[in-house]
């Protein structure tokens, strides 16, 4: 039985637990669990790791009709069907439920539950037409989101995009900041990076491309950036409906790799060699750039403050001569 149910947020266990937190930062990263509505969530879960810890024991473990049980409104898992499922479905026919699953009385209708984390155990359960071994916990929205979050960081090692996505889905459903970064173990910055890229990708593409186990942050601010442009959007979408996209078995990089391809390559202009101009004596030099929309003149040597302030003060003379030279054809 593992000694902690729930996990900590804070300290190394943080950083162990995100990869996208940098070596060192734990300390400050973590600091804001024990500030404000997040220090007391934070001894609320301590609460519960210690409860459940006890019912875990044996003390109140309940054996379930899995059809009294409901999903959480919030799904933090892209891909259900992954590779590890099957080999527990198995177990569980061989051995039964070594591990109960947690779950919290319905909020709004009596006699039924909704799942606060062993979702898989409990589709197993359901595919087998077994009783489920539970944990019956009451609790709220809050602390029952940070518990799912929490555990399924800690069992599932949910990749970047899947915790991305369950923050934005818990915005949208109107948690705040401080519950949020609870059931996550992050801090605002980190918060702040995967709204974005949740928000900013087109939600079809992130349907698409799935869970990307592997593929951190930076290479999805990399997709970001590119999807920016309404034409790369619209090449992104077309590609997803692709054939050699749905052939592919690492379809982020093959995305990615085709959006790359269709950059067009910078070209640098050769502009104009600058021209230069100065009297005999060398008091002055003056060095004209021709970049296309705009000319740069450069007055250097010991007259070139003094040339600059004359040009300025006589504009206006200067610019009608032009005028009437142009209009003229001299």
């Amino acid at each position: 039985m593992r000694k902690n149910l729930l996990g900590t947020i804070t300290g190394a266990d943080t950083v162990q637990r995100n990869p996208d937190i940098p070596a060192g930062a734990s300390t400050t990263r973590a600091d804001y669990a024990m500030r404000g509505a997040s220090g007391a969530m934070r001894r609320s879960l301590d609460e519960l790791v210690e409860a459940s810890q006890r019912m875990m024991d044996g003390e109140a473990i309940v054996q379930l009709d899995p059809s009294l049980i409901d999903q959480s409104p919030v799904l933090d898992r892209i891909q259900e069907d992954d590779d590890e499922y099957p080999a527990l479905r198995d177990l569980i026919k061989a051995s039964g439920q070594d591990t109960p699953i947690l779950v919290r009385p319905h909020p709004k209708t009596a006699g039924r539950y909704v799942v606060v984390f062993g979702r898989r155990r409990l589709r197993a359960a359901r595919e087998l037409g077994l009783q489920v071994k539970a944990v019956v916990k009451a609790m709220d929205d809050a602390i029952a989101i940070v518990a799912q979050g929490q555990e399924n960081a800690a069992r599932s090692n949910l990749s970047f995009i899947e915790r991305s996505r369950f923050a934005k889905k818990l915005a949208e459903l109107n948690y705040n900041k401080d519950t949020i970064k609870a059931a996550l173990a992050i801090d605002d910055t980190l918060l702040s990076r995967m709204m974005s890229v949740a928000e900013l990708i087109p939600e079809a593409v992130l349907e698409a491309v799935g869970a990307a186990k592997g593929v951190g942050r930076d290479r999805w601010e990399e997709l970001k950036k590119i999807v920016q442009t309404p034409a790369n959007t619209e090449k992104a979408v077309a590609f997803i409906a692709s054939a050699k996209f749905a052939e592919s078995d690492d379809r982020f990089n093959t995305l990615l790799g085709f959006l790359q391809s269709q950059r067009k390559p910078r070209t640098t202009a050769k502009g104009a060699k600058p021209a230069t101009w100065s009297p005999a004596d060398q008091s002055v030099k003056v060095t004209g750039k021709n970049a296309g929309k705009s000319y740069t003149l450069a007055l250097t040597a010991k007259d070139g403050p003094l040339l600059g302030d004359w040009i300025l003060k006589n504009l206006e003379s200067i610019y009608r001569d032009f005028r009437q030279a142009n209009q003229t054809g001299d």
